[in-house]
């Protein structure tokens, strides 16, 4: 069976709707904490080990975002096959969601964003604020 030709540049093309998850801020993130230390230290960069994290751990890692979206998101991911979700029968019950071999490899490329924009910021700020001079 030959693999199917998607092209986004096309508007009823399904490789739109990926896009648009995968390019979801908060997407972006639990992809990165799921391959952090946690430390947040300046400099990391999401390096680290991929190892499975428990829904406390990466909501703590992620300040601002809900609890209703990060459930949202962890249940697109796991649909789309990026993380998985293990279920363990403790008192209370466990659960954690780890990176699947497509979310890693998805990572990888969300790392290099990631860093992009940290490593660019100053200089995006100090465009945004001549353009608003010039504008405004």
């Amino acid at each position: 069976m030959s693999k199917a030709e998607y092209d986004a540049f096309l508007a009823g093309c399904p490789s739109r709707q990926l896009l648009d998850r995968i390019t979801d801020k908060w997407v972006t993130l639990v992809l990165a904490a799921l391959r952090s230390d946690g430390s947040h230290r300046f400099g990391a960069d999401c390096a680290g080990d991929p190892r499975p994290r428990r829904y406390s751990e990466l909501f703590r890692t992620l300040p601002g975002v809900s609890q209703k979206m990060l459930t949202q998101t962890l249940r697109a991911l796991e649909r789309d096959g990026m993380i998985t979700r293990t279920v363990e029968p403790t008192v209370p019950v466990t659960v954690t969601y780890e990176l699947t071999d497509l979310g890693y490899s998805l990572h990888e490329m969300i790392r290099g964003l990631k860093s992009w924009a940290e490593a660019h910021m100053d200089d995006v700020l100090a465009n945004r604020a001549a353009y608003d001079t010039r504008v405004g």
